[in-house]
């Protein structure tokens, strides 16, 4: 059986591939009424299943009349600043979570392919880099970017 997260994020990306704009307005606490939960689990979806890794953004006002809305943002290959906007989003250090979940957003766009992506995981997997938490996020953020310039470049 799923977990009430995974019935909140399904429900919450039907309500985005139904929009015609890609935004979803909500209340946390009408959302937290309508699965019967507390909102900091709503909260917790919210942080952790629509990053801007995972290609969402976020924004919140807070208050009687405050709202969520999330909005997916896509990665067009058209665009001649793909590579740009994929590095800044890496930025100079990248958690193994956060490059899973970066990964997994591109595999989705098929901006890479299955087989780069595995190939990916492999270089990048925190068992392999034997180093410190945070220089360990430093060379995964180097790799993966060098990685993805190489290919995108190709």
């Amino acid at each position: 059986m799923r977990n009430i997260s995974d019935i909140i994020e399904n429900h919450l990306k039907t309500i985005l591939t139904n929009s015609h704009e890609g935004i979803v307005e909500i209340k946390r606490s009408e959302l937290a009424d309508t699965f019967h939960c507390v909102p900091s689990q709503i909260n917790y979806v919210i942080s952790t299943r629509f990053t801007i890794e995972k290609g969402y953004v976020v924004e919140s006002k807070r208050g009687g009349g405050g709202y969520i809305r999330i909005q997916r943002v896509g990665l067009d290959r058209g665009n001649n600043a793909l590579h740009r906007a994929i590095l800044d989003i890496i930025g100079s250090s990248l958690t193994a979570r956060e490059a899973e979940g970066f990964l997994q957003r591109l595999l989705e766009e098929k901006v890479l392919t299955e087989r780069e992506v595995l190939m990916m995981r492999a270089v990048i997997c925190s068992d392999i880099i034997a180093l410190s938490p945070q220089l360990r996020d430093q060379v995964r953020a180097s790799q993966l970017s060098a990685m993805l310039v190489a290919i995108l470049k190709g």
